[in-house]
């Protein structure tokens, strides 16, 4: 690991400042940052430590909105009695995502600012209709959360800004979420493939006026299955439904064959995924 300047502020004024004076990297958990320093993958000329910041740490709802504050580790996402009531599905992938330990280290922000379109806490923040603030000495920016990636690794943070916060307007009730993933072992690995789903349910009980699939791991970014999503709307989930469902969500996927997977594994998944999960929904209704 080659030398570097490093710097811990106290304030996110004064992070913001040295932001703007350094060329470096923000360690948050760092538990991306630390292992590719360590394999010699990037060599920041500054690392800027921003773990004192407890004012980007709250989880807290106001105004029929959840704001999430950037540094909130994975375990305070999962155990948030917040988010379990508002967002379950972000609840359940945020218990998805590593070990323990690595829960109890990893911020929500840096699972975001990695860009990685198989980061598990993505999925559910889009069918949130999610907005991101990006703060820098200046300015101050609010971007949805769709419009924040544009490749593996590739977002529109610039240079001297900071993540630090996340929000996104309470579900409109009755709703149903889930999130679920396939990995190569049941913990401790990296998305295969993911899919989040949020559903206004209809008075009747049997089908949704509000559709939200996205999906994770299956193109260069996350994605939204918009034609899945519209062609769900109103329809009572029978066996019909949800085999055509299945087919249609397993169309809109780009994957590509990795070391992880194949395009047509993470294809065909896409829509088991979504499938199991609507069976969750319709259980003790579909004969």
């Amino acid at each position: 690991m080659r030398d570097f300047k490093y710097f811990r502020p106290k304030t996110l004024k004064e992070a913001l400042k040295i932001l703007r004076n350094e060329r470096g990297k923000v360690l948050a958990g760092g538990t991306d940052l630390l292992v590719k320093m360590k394999d010699g993958l990037i060599y920041p000329e500054s690392v800027i430590d921003i773990t004192l910041l407890e004012e980007l740490r709250n989880i807290r709802q106001r105004d029929g909105r959840v704001e999430i504050g950037a540094l909130a580790t994975l375990s305070m996402v999962a155990s948030s009695q917040i988010i379990q009531l508002r967002a379950p599905h972000l609840a359940e992938s945020a218990r998805l995502i590593g070990s323990p330990q690595i829960r109890n280290m990893a911020t929500i922000g840096g699972n975001i600012v990695n860009a990685s379109p198989a980061g598990d806490s993505i999925p559910p923040l889009y069918t949130l209709n999610s907005e991101l603030i990006l703060e820098s000495e200046n300015e101050k920016r609010v971007v949805k959360i769709e419009d924040f990636f544009s490749g593996p690794g590739v977002s529109s943070i610039r240079p001297h800004e900071l993540l630090t916060a996340i929000t996104f307007p309470f579900p409109e009730e009755p709703f149903f979420s889930f999130f679920k993933k396939v990995g190569q072992r049941k913990a401790l690995a990296i998305s295969k493939i993911s899919l989040a789903f949020l559903g206004v349910i209809e008075e009747q009980g049997r089908s949704f006026r509000d559709v939200r699939i996205s999906l994770g791991a299956v193109a260069p970014t996350v994605i939204r299955a918009r034609r899945t999503e519209d062609f769900l709307k109103g329809k009572i989930i029978d066996q019909k439904v949800l085999e055509e469902v299945s087919g249609l969500c397993a169309e809109e996927t780009k994957p590509i064959s990795d070391i992880r997977s194949t395009s047509v594994y993470r294809r065909k998944v896409s829509g088991e995924l979504l499938k199991k999960g609507l069976v969750e929904f319709t259980e003790g209704v579909i004969s």
